[in-house]
């Protein structure tokens, strides 16, 4: 008689635990649908960075040509791009947040450097003018918008990872089929940096 209350207890534990299991019916599924949404987010930030690191070389060419005078600014600009360029993300990144932030003051590193080399072009009237950095801007500024919409997906799909797996029923899914998820590291950025900016270099 004294020893019945030791072996029903684990029993009546893990009927819980199964009963709870049951009542998040199709939500088996849930972790890796929300790891692989935030995966595929990740890989289109890296595509956007992509894009506006292959941009760089002819926009500092073509301002080269009209004011070779800033190299300092130039300099920069090529530094930082080789920055990025070269930066080597490790495999673990999307659940390792030193590495996440290595890479996110690399890109903000070449946000200011773009920036001020912008800056300098407003002093160049026939810079602003010409065709070929004119078609460049545009294409630049469209990049930028892109790389902030991406970015704010990505957010938004680590948020529902990270949530799942560590709220109910999530995390019993995750003690029971998943154990090794971890958590994701995301961007940290301020809200008002999450909604997508309209960027126009045009302006001053």
């Amino acid at each position: 008689m004294i020893a019945r209350p030791l072996i029903v207890r684990p029993i009546a534990f893990l009927a819980v635990i199964v009963a709870a299991l049951s009542m998040a019916g199709c939500g088996i599924n849930t972790i890796p649908s929300y790891e692989q949404q935030a995966k595929a987010a990740w890989s289109e930030v890296l595509n956007q960075y992509k894009r506006r690191s292959d941009l760089i070389p002819n926009l500092v060419e073509t301002v080269k040509g009209f004011a070779d005078q800033e190299k300092s600014v130039l300099t920069e600009v090529t530094k930082a791009r080789e920055q990025t360029t070269n930066i080597q993300l490790p495999p673990d990144i999307l659940t390792n947040p030193d590495a996440m932030k290595k890479f996110q003051d690399a890109q903000a590193t070449l946000s200011g450097a773009l920036g001020r080399l912008m800056a300098v072009v407003e002093r160049y009237p026939d810079i602003k003018s010409g065709q070929n950095f004119l078609a460049l801007q545009s294409e630049l500024a469209g990049t930028e918008n892109r790389i902030a919409i991406a970015r704010r997906d990505y957010i938004k799909a680590v948020q529902a990872y990270n949530t799942e797996i560590t709220t109910f029923p999530g995390r019993l899914w995750k003690m029971a089929l998943y154990p090794q998820a971890k958590e994701m590291a995301t961007f940290d950025i301020t809200p008002e940096e999450q909604k997508v900016p309209k960027v126009d270099f045009s302006k001053p």
